[in-house]
């Protein structure tokens, strides 16, 4: 029986906007809309996309109101391969020489005071990045929103700093909806198939085409995005970090934060504005969402929505571009406590902020159900061990089906925690508000009985009424025992009185992530999975420790 499918293609171009087909450097011409353009020469905010420009889901023409009205021309193009656009489909390829051409053409048009900043979210902060790398003079400043640098497709990047990780299947199922061709195709593949690639191979056969993409993250093929320098190593421009809390790529986009704040040349233009959102731009406030504050089908909601996601960049271009501000009038860092509202600080972590050491102690009750074993400010006395089962055919399910929409529902992660293949350590309740601003980390003892398994830490705040919802979350692929760093993010983020907090460990995720084959074989490909046996070790000389930042009481500047 043939796969059923719905092919998604170009919505109609606004009245408003004035579309041209702009040609790169090898014939390929681009789909290019132009909003806002007048007698006048003007500085021009560009954004290069590959999810149909025109359509409501990146809201573009409600966007380039906001702009325009800001004195600013508004260029939205589709990338090469998507929608109207020319060229061959195959995302982070030739985005740098694109985005090159792209400035190049937009600074020799009439309403062009020869001015450029570039704006936007995920693939399309990443085209930013590419046209960083292509260092045309007049890129002046970029505000890329939840994404980072080092993109490889399907996967949740890391640098050369971090641990491999699991195979990020919500990730490939994007390629495999988004990248086919210039439409976009929705269908729902039959996870449980074994193998799992079995049940894309039903789609692209349905479809009548392959996502090139997907067939390299299956591969193991990675692909080399930029052919010019890497952005830490070109031209320093201006930045606006607009990273979320809850952003499914937060972890890989603080680190760029956090390395280009190191940088000379860099360091001194770096700017972070960090919200309790998610990929989505859903807020951790209205979480889980009402019909009334979900932006994705309320208008109201969107226009709320669309007034906080443009600010930012609106004022950072204002200084960047116009130059009708001076920057010493933009906050270094502006973040959201969550829970609490906006801060400001000079730098982040914010000043003041220390280090504080959570040990995971008395494992032997971790497999049960809340609060397990215990997460405290004293190590353990003495050595100990637990030891969990990763069981293919009983995998942990994922809180959320859909990371890039977390907050859209925020559930309740209580039965997960309880389930005996799930390790659970728990703080006390806390008696005065515990406020965390910066980096988690989690170090975890670990062996397993197979060659290769996962360590997926999710770190809770448990309300009184035994609800526990994310805070943070990361993951690692082991293939030894040994010590295993876990980078869970940053956050900002108030532990309310008479909550707790609570640190899970699991060796699946699904379906946000590939099982483990617990095996050597592809586990894209394995048609028998193994079992396997993990064990956690805590005490002296191996202590599994949960590391967070976290501020004095009552400190941090408000808004």
């Amino acid at each position: 029986m043939s796969l059923a499918f719905e092919r998604v293609a170009a919505q109609p171009v606004p009245e408003h906007a004035r579309q041209h087909m702009v040609r790169m450097r090898d014939g390929v011409r681009l789909a290019t809309d132009v909003y806002g353009a007048g007698t006048e020469p003007a500085p021009t905010v560009l954004v290069r996309l590959p999810y149909d420009k025109n359509s409501r889901y990146v809201f573009f023409e409600q966007v380039a109101e906001r702009f325009t009205a800001r004195g600013y021309v508004m260029v939205v193009q589709d990338v090469r391969g998507k929608f109207r656009s020319q060229g061959r489909t195959l995302g982070w390829t030739g985005e740098v020489d694109d985005g090159y051409d792209t400035i190049e053409w937009v600074t020799h048009q009439p309403w062009s005071d020869g001015v450029v900043g570039m704006f936007g979210d995920s693939y399309y902060g990443f085209t930013q990045w590419s046209a960083v790398s292509s260092q045309h003079p007049a890129l002046r400043a970029i505000v890329p929103r939840v994404t980072c640098t080092d993109v490889v497709p399907g996967v949740a990047t890391v640098d050369a700093r971090a641990e491999r990780q699991p195979g990020w299947l919500e990730g490939a199922d994007y390629l495999a909806h988004v990248w086919v061709d210039n439409d976009t195709y929705e269908f729902e593949p039959d996870l449980t198939t074994r193998p799992l690639i079995a049940a894309y191979e039903q789609a692209f056969t349905a479809i009548g085409k392959r996502s090139a993409g997907f067939d390299l993250v299956v591969g193991g093929i990675p692909l080399a995005a930029y052919n010019g320098p890497h952005p830490y190593d070109a031209r320093p421009v201006p930045v606006l970090h607009c990273v979320g809390w809850f952003d499914n790529l937060g972890v890989a986009h603080m680190r760029d934060y956090t390395e280009l704040a190191r940088r000379p040349g860099w360091a001194a233009v770096q700017y972070l504005s960090a919200d309790s959102t998610d990929h989505e731009n859903y807020f951790l406030e209205h979480a889980p969402v009402a019909p009334e504050t979900d932006h994705m089908v309320d208008d109201d909601a969107l226009t709320r929505m669309l007034d906080a996601y443009t600010a930012p960049a609106l004022r950072f271009f204002d200084v960047f571009l116009k130059g009708t501000e001076h920057p010493d009038t933009l906050p270094r860092v502006r973040w959201k406590l969550g829970h609490v509202g906006w801060r400001t600080s000079t730098s982040w972590p914010p000043p003041g902020a220390t280090a504080l050491d959570l040990h995971l102690d008395a494992p032997a009750a971790a497999p049960g159900p809340l609060p397990g074993g215990v997460l405290g400010e004293r190590p353990a006395a003495q050595g100990e061990s637990v030891e969990w089962r990763y069981d293919p055919d009983d995998l942990v399910p994922s809180a959320v089906a859909n990371t890039f929409m977390l907050l859209h529902d925020h559930p309740d992660e209580r039965p997960t925690a309880d389930r005996d293949d799930v390790l659970v350590f728990t703080t006390p309740a806390f008696e005065t508000p515990l406020d965390l601003a910066g980096p988690v980390r989690a170090e975890l003892h670990a062996a397993s009985t197979a060659p290769t398994y996962d360590l997926f830490v999710r770190l809770l705040d448990v309300a009184p009424d035994g609800t526990a919802r994310l805070v943070v979350r990361g993951c690692v692929q082991a293939d030894a025992p040994g010590a295993w760093d876990v980078d869970l993010g940053h956050t900002g983020y108030r532990v309310r009185t008479g909550h707790r907090l609570a640190l899970t460990l699991a060796s699946s995720d699904f379906p946000n992530h590939v099982p483990n084959s617990g095996s050597t074989e592809n586990p894209w490909y394995t048609t028998a999975p193994k079992a396997s046996l993990q064990t956690l070790r805590t005490g002296p000389g191996q202590r599994s420790r949960l590391r967070l930042t976290v501020l004095p009481a009552a400190s941090g500047t408000g808004e």
